[in-house]
């Protein structure tokens, strides 16, 4: 992203992470390239030069760093970052010789505190929550693959009671393993609600574009078109208070429920989000939606979209955008219903295709040629989500038309990281602004300060500053 060199100056004094690899500082006093979040002592705005690669500074006559690392983030060299990869691997891949989250500890070589803060700042979570997820995971494959009976599944799995089991599985997933391994039998599930879900909330997140030609929500029932592994289908949930009746069209069921629990937001820890703003004094910015979750978006690409379309431009007018690639890309379902755009079909486009309908140059460029790496296996959307958020954040920051704020917004919409904040968000400061009684919108700098007491769940704190000037939906 063209950034000026005040822009870029004031980032390297705030010590900005989010800029990492969108441009290096030299020192010109010094010989030195750096990192904008370099921890080293702030040059003098008459020191300084920023280059656009390592490659350039180098070529200036400069050297890199021994505090940040420049040429190591560059290539994607983390020590730190990779031994805590290679433990999350080892979780994942056999959550039973873990016995609990002080096994993981022992297992990583750091000590509590900072094994804690590793796991918080790389995956926005804790190792014994990161270990639970793990052997659901492991219990859910099995559960769709081997004949045993579900209490072998749970043992096998690392579970140490059934209950445990059994209650963890049916709050991230809305069904109980049993029913979950009946699944690729059905063509309708029905997925439980936990008992202060808000209905209202989730309603105005599934209609917010009236007009939408992916997806509509008609009373009770909400219809949308997603793209599986097989091929597009039509998605039907029926909505009530306390449970949602899911019915398809093809593709295979466990698939469809992965992508249910996520426009749900069945697995975020919307209570511990809870005690947290309780604990902080501030319960009126979960007053009236205790359990608010974020609804991800219906695919990884359909979120890149969004991420790209929506940028510096107001939500209708990005609607408008969005309808009219839908039109020139997706061919017509049913119902009215259109297919979502797949990367092949926007990757065939010229930006030429695109100004017609009133995309920028710049944003037309910015969709086709993020597709293209997407069909040119550049860019593997489906490897995002099982990423570190690290690794994550640094693959997306290094595509061309994506900036701090779509970066963030993708990895907390589409991916589900729970620790992003989408800076500066006019709804995220607006709300500051509610919440805090500010005088007048904070900026950037302060915007971070004043979300720093939410992480790790600063997404969900994201979602309630986004409804936090909005009337209560009915």
């Amino acid at each position: 992203m063209r950034m000026s060199h005040a822009r870029m100056y004031e980032r390297l004094l705030a010590g900005d992470a989010a800029y990492d690899g969108s441009f290096f500082t030299g020192v010109v006093t010094t010989g030195i390239y750096c990192l904008p979040s370099c921890k080293a002592r702030k040059p003098k705005p008459e020191n300084v030069r920023f280059f656009p690669t390592c490659e350039a500074a180098r070529a200036a006559g400069l050297r890199a760093c021994k505090k940040c690392h420049p040429d190591d983030y560059a290539c994607g060299t983390d020590p730190v970052l990779e031994t805590i990869e290679i433990l999350v691997g080892e979780i994942r891949t056999n959550p039973a010789a873990f016995a609990d989250g002080r096994a993981v500890v022992r297992r990583s070589g750091f000590g509590t505190t900072r094994t804690f803060e590793l796991f918080r700042q790389h995956y926005h979570t804790t190792p014994a929550d990161l270990l639970l997820r793990a052997r659901l995971d492991a219990a859910k494959q099995a559960l769709l693959s081997s004949p045993a009976p579900p209490a072998d599944i749970a043992f096998a799995a690392g579970f140490e009671s059934l209950s445990a089991f059994h209650g963890n599985f049916l709050r991230h997933n809305g069904l109980t393993p049993s029913a979950y391994g009946k699944l690729p039998r059905q063509r309708t599930f029905t997925v439980a609600l936990p008992t202060d879900y808000p209905m209202p909330y989730l309603r105005r997140a599934l209609s917010r574009d009236q007009h939408s030609l992916t997806e509509r929500l008609t009373g009770d029932t909400y219809t949308a078109s997603v793209s599986l592994s097989d091929g597009p289908a039509i998605l039907t949930l029926k909505l009530s208070a306390e449970q949602v009746e899911v019915m398809h069209t093809g593709g295979a069921a466990a698939e469809v429920h992965a992508l249910v629990v996520g426009l749900l937001g069945l697995d975020q820890d919307a209570a511990a989000f809870a005690r947290l703003a309780r604990k902080l004094g501030l319960a009126r910015l979960i007053s009236g939606r205790t359990g608010l979750r974020i609804s991800l978006t219906l695919s990884v690409f359909d979120g890149l979209l969004w991420s790209i379309i929506g940028q510096q431009i107001n939500f209708p007018f990005a609607c408008i955008l969005k309808r009219r690639l839908i039109e020139r890309t997706g061919a017509p379902l049913r119902d009215g219903l259109h297919a979502p755009p797949t990367p092949a079909l926007v990757a065939a486009l010229e930006p030429a295709d695109l100004l017609p309908l009133q995309f920028s140059r710049q944003k037309a460029g910015y969709i086709i040629g993020v597709a293209r790496m997407i069909t040119e296996g550049k860019l593997d959307l489906a490897a995002l989500r099982p990423m570190s958020a690290t690794r994550a954040a640094r693959t997306m920051q290094a595509i061309h038309g994506l900036g701090p704020w779509s970066v963030n917004y993708l990895m907390m919409r589409a991916l589900g990281f729970a620790d992003c904040v989408p800076f500066d968000d006019t709804g995220v400061t607006n709300g500051l602004q509610t919440l805090f009684k500010l005088e007048a919108r904070p900026g950037l700098d302060a915007t971070r300060r004043l979300m720093t007491v939410f992480s790790p769940y600063r997404s969900l704190a994201t979602a309630h500053l986004w409804q936090l000037n909005q009337p209560i939906p009915a």
